[in-house]
């Protein structure tokens, strides 16, 4: 079992020569395994083992002994061991999670804590091949999807290495017994109330017997298989995002003619990065949710809005925006504010500021007709009587653009501008009490705009577009 542990460590390079390693004990068969056979490999890498351990404070004294108990199996290979604590109970209420996910957070955080702390490069934990099976079955029955049944990677980006991967939890319970090995077993695990201890307890046995004796091996090397797929879309993926994504944080923002034009598994595949991208993780995320995003991306042109865990997707003209929601009402979407001349204005919620200057009429010809030249818009100030004020745009407004011929709707000029909805929403116009002198894009109204020969101008521009 060693020499296959020792061959699984060398295909998934898991570990380089000298690394310092952070061995997850929690007490359990599995864990305690790992730290024995890493202690007798690691002259082989010339490793620098150290056991990790963290209370979850869910078992009151059970937890306390299972905590002293790595400590004295630490001691008693003379390594260094390194025990915190986590009231998993407490994450668990105050992020929604269940037990599980709590729990797995916080062990994920702790090895982040010890790797960033520059005392540990690598951390090993004692993931087995029955529980790549369990990983991927349960998966499976949730609906995932080819990267669900990656199962769990032999190495992560985190730096977790599973050295015990490919080993089955009965030969690990016979390598322990052999030796005179005792190890601590979580009462919990008897439990139903857990999906995993079902699956493990009653499941995949009854699957096994029933249908096929070499179960776990099957399911194991699905893994395999989905994880070789995987890697594959990586690398794929890696080339097509920053073609196909525009990045607006927190927003991620793809044209609907570009998914509209790939293949089916293209499209979901970089409508899934989009969603991990702006969500952070892929958790509550379904095939249903992808499928709907997907359909609302590619269906005939116009408008549509989804809601996904944590997401708020919407639809406008050419375009699809993924973005985590945000307040959207009237008190965060409306402001109103003096605007200095000259000087400048940073518009609210927004990565841009107003700029408004005053110069001679030398830069706007009969042709420029006043509006923009070289994104400025140009007024006669001459005309200008009263404070300005810079506001966003609310429904009703109009005005006449100076290159039209008649008042119009701005909504109106929205449309036939294909300005998304979600820009609509801050976007700038400059007042004078109620009349609309200037608005972004559409520039100067008709009365107001200058013209050659005028007296001073005053020009309005954006930066941070």
């Amino acid at each position: 079992m060693l020499e296959r542990i020792a061959k699984t460590i060398t295909r998934y390079s898991m570990f380089q020569p000298r690394q310092r390693v952070g061995v997850a004990v929690s007490g359990g068969a599995d864990s305690v395994c790992l730290l024995y056979v890493l202690h007798e490999l690691a002259p082989r890498w010339d490793l620098r083992l150290t056991a990790l351990h963290l209370d979850h404070r869910l078992r009151g004294g059970e937890s306390r002994q299972d905590a002293e108990f790595v400590r004295e199996l630490a001691a008693a290979l003379d390594l260094p061991c390194e025990v915190q604590e986590a009231d998993v109970a407490a994450l668990c209420r105050d992020s929604g999670d269940n037990l599980e996910q709590a729990a797995r957070a916080a062990r994920l955080r702790f090895f982040a804590r010890v790797r960033q702390s520059g005392a540990i490069d690598r951390i090993a934990t004692g993931h087995t091949r029955s529980d790549q099976a369990e990983t991927v079955l349960f998966r499976f029955l949730r609906g995932s999807g080819t990267a669900g049944l990656a199962g769990i990677r032999p190495v992560t980006a985190e730096g977790v290495v599973r050295p015990l991967i490919e080993i089955d939890r009965p030969e690990i319970e016979q390598y322990l017994r052999e030796r005179g090995i005792t190890w601590r077993t979580d009462s919990t695990n008897a439990s139903d109330a857990f999906a995993r201890n079902r699956i493990r307890r009653h499941l995949l046995p009854q699957l096994t017997e029933d249908w096929n004796p070499a179960l776990t091996g099957t399911l194991a090397h699905t893994a395999d298989w989905a994880q070789a797929e995987e890697a594959y879309w990586d690398v794929e993926l890696a080339r097509l995002v920053p073609e196909h994504f525009v990045f607006d944080p927190p927003a991620i923002l793809i044209r609907t003619k570009v998914l509209a034009g790939l293949r089916t598994a293209v499209a979901r595949r970089l409508i899934r990065r989009a969603v991990e991208l702006a969500k952070g993780d892929l958790r509550g995320v379904a095939f249903e949710h992808l499928a709907g995003i997907l359909e609302l991306a590619t269906s005939s042109e116009g408008h549509g809005r989804l809601q996904i865990p944590s997401l708020d997707i919407f639809r406008s003209f050419e375009w699809l925006r993924i973005a985590p929601p945000t307040a959207d009402n009237l008190e965060t979407r409306n402001y109103r504010f003096p605007l200095p001349v000259p000087g400048a204005v940073r518009l609210p919620g927004q990565k841009r500021v107003l700029h408004t200057e005053l110069f001679d009429n030398t830069n706007v010809t009969e042709t420029s007709g006043g509006v923009y030249n070289g994104g400025v818009g140009y007024l006669d100030w001459c005309r200008i009587s009263g404070p300005l004020e810079v506001r966003n745009w609310r429904p009703g407004d109009q005005y006449q653009p100076a290159d039209r011929s008649g008042a119009e709707k701005i909504k109106a000029l929205f449309h036939e501008g294909r300005v998304p909805l979600w820009e609509r929403r801050g976007w700038p116009i400059v007042t004078v009490g109620d009349q609309i002198l200037w608005a972004r894009r559409f520039g100067p109204s008709a009365g107001m705009a200058a013209r050659s020969g005028a007296g001073p101008v005053l020009g309005i521009r954006e930066t941070g577009l």
